[in-house]
């Protein structure tokens, strides 16, 4: 079928297909099951499946509050930015909103920070994917394989942001099924009294009887090895198993239907943590007597090792590998989008706000992968320095993402109650309370919330100064923090300069 109009072809197709070459822009593609996954996935990782073990044996059954407490933080800091994300989706979020409506300081801070923070994050996931290959190929070198997973996501990266949402959808569903059905096979050795390795009984009961109970190590105390444990101290590695959750954010300026999708993700986001932390880690300390958990293999290994099951290990390695593809497969879309988003701010080079004919960011992209490969040499060159002294910045990173996030949202509100709200929303022409009534899904409790959290954060900080692993990251992320300042302030010299000199 022809058409005498050349343009009318195009004008009948929809607009969000990533297929579709129409003027380059991003494209609205991730649908509600993408979103919904994707924030499943993002609260999913292997800080579950491994870095489990050691909280678990910081607070023995107590775990479970300490994933509760934390849990509600964090599902309160992206409440705080869906807050915003609904009224204003864009591509880089929280950058975006602290630029618009704190400084374009904290845009540049706040962008810079998560970019850097997720660089980290990849580097680590990259360079360990070769541990789980090599657990079938011991004969692949781990370059290899980090090689060949960089350069698989970055292609998928490249398709579209729909294609994008297709692989984290999957790779979600396979730690999904892989946390379901320990949780299932921990329920049934419970309900028939299956016999397990330890010959104590399998029951919930164990979380109050085995090793001092429930508050083995109290609050907080002194081990005999000087090392602090209990409840508190546990939270420092809760919270950071709750990093990546914040990506919601991010996809709303690719969603569909934001004011629906946003809202719907971020809500269950709390029955998530109850079912896929506590309820899989009270499973396993109710079959697996906690102090037996000593961290040489997962806990979810433990669990089916304990009834004889010993296929486990190889099945969790596989849940791990696609885990760890899901990580490196967010952090390249989240960078992408971010740095895309520093560019419009003018924040960063202008070619990184280029968009190809799909929609996708390119140079985004690669600019990250390029950084990500060099990262990773890094590790395999110096892997000491790389995991002492560069993950510790993407430890505190984390904090001072979720710090800026509360405290926008709160410059958020004071912008939209003096009538300052985008023009393009329900709020544009609103001001005083009218406005602050009129957003669409607000912060619960919104005047002291932030509040609430922010103390929470900096107790979280304060703790990291009692473990001698995490103290390093606190000086790291001061030392961190004055590097972004004097990089914004020799980025405004430069621009001052040229604009003088013209």
């Amino acid at each position: 079928m022809s058409s005498t109009n050349p343009a009318a072809p195009q004008a009948q197709k929809p607009r969000e297909t990533d297929d579709v070459p129409v003027p380059a822009t991003l494209r609205k593609s991730l649908k509600n099951r993408h979103i919904q996954l994707i924030a499943l996935g993002g609260a999913i990782g292997t800080g579950l499946f491994y870095g489990s073990s050691e909280s678990i044996a910081l607070a023995g059954p107590s775990i479970l509050l300490a994933y509760l407490i934390g849990g509600l933080a964090i599902f309160m800091i992206v409440r705080a930015l869906s807050e915003m994300s609904v009224e204003d989706p864009k591509a880089g979020a929280f950058s975006y909103y602290a630029t618009r409506y704190w400084s374009k300081r904290a845009g540049f801070i706040s962008g810079w920070n998560y970019w850097f923070n997720y660089i980290l994050v990849s580097m680590v996931e990259l360079a360990v994917v070769g541990s789980f290959v090599n657990y079938w190929f011991p004969a692949i070198p781990t370059w290899v394989s980090a090689a060949v997973f960089l350069v698989v996501i970055c292609a998928a990266n490249l398709l579209g942001v729909s294609k994008f949402g297709e692989f984290e959808f999957w790779f979600a569903i396979i730690k999904i099924v892989a946390v379901i059905a320990m949780i299932i096979g921990g329920l049934a050795v419970i309900v028939f009294a299956l016999p397990t390795d330890s010959g104590v009984k399998a029951s919930f009961a164990n979380w109050f009887t085995v090793g001092n109970g429930f508050f083995p190590n109290g609050l907080m105390g002194q081990a005999k090895d000087g090392s602090w444990t209990g409840l508190l101290m546990a939270l420092v590695v809760v919270m950071f198993s709750f990093g990546g959750t914040e990506l919601i954010g991010i996809t709303a300026g690719e969603t569909e239907d934001p004011k629906t999708t946003i809202p719907r993700a971020t809500n269950d986001i709390i029955w998530r943590i109850l079912v896929f932390y506590i309820g899989a880690l009270g499973v396993i300390m109710a079959v697996v007597p906690w102090n037996t958990i000593d961290g040489k293999s997962s806990p979810f290994v433990q669990i089916f090792d304990s009834v004889g099951v010993h296929a486990a290990a190889g099945i969790l390695n596989f849940v791990c590998l696609t885990a760890v593809m899901s990580v490196y497969n967010s952090g390249l879309y989240a960078n992408s989008r971010m740095l895309y988003s520093l560019a419009k701010q003018g924040n960063a080079p202008a070619f990184l706000g280029h968009l190809n004919a799909h929609g996708v960011p390119v140079a985004g992209v690669l600019t990250s992968a390029v950084i990500t490969a060099f990262a990773v040499v890094v590790v395999f060159v110096w892997p000491e320095f790389a995991f002492n002294y560069l993950m510790s910045i993407a430890t505190i990173a984390g904090i001072i993402n979720w710090t800026m996030i509360m405290i926008t949202e709160m410059k958020f509100r004071r912008v939209v109650a003096a009538g300052g709200a985008p023009e393009d929303t329900d709020l544009a022409g609103k001001s005083g309370q009218e406005a602050i009534d009129a957003i669409h899904f607000k912060l619960p409790f919104a005047r002291v919330t932030p509040w609430v959290v922010l103390a929470f954060l900096a107790l979280v900080v304060v703790l990291m100064c009692f473990s001698a692993s995490y103290r390093v990251a606190v000086i790291a992320g001061v030392i961190w923090l004055a590097i972004l300042f004097v990089a914004y302030q020799i980025t405004r010299s430069s621009e001052s300069f040229s604009i003088a000199k013209v």
